[in-house]
């Protein structure tokens, strides 16, 4: 897997995360983040199932996402 740096979150306070990548390969997103903690917002999502996490980005990175190509 190849990935390509897209972005980190500019105004992130460690300068670390959330980071967004693309696999070169098959187009896909790679997603660092923070992972939901909320419990009601978990609650919502509903059963996450094991190996997979559902992680919070900042609106503000839309701007590093890629064009969908059609």
């Amino acid at each position: 897997m190849m990935l390509r740096f897209l972005g980190k979150d500019p105004d992130s306070p460690s300068g670390g995360s959330p980071t967004l990548w693309q696999d070169q390969d098959t187009g896909d997103l790679i997603v660092q983040g923070y992972t939901l903690t909320d419990p009601v917002a978990v609650a919502e999502v509903g059963d996450i199932p094991s190996g997979e996490a559902v992680v919070r980005i900042p609106l503000r990175m839309l701007q590093f996402l890629p064009e969908a190509e059609q």
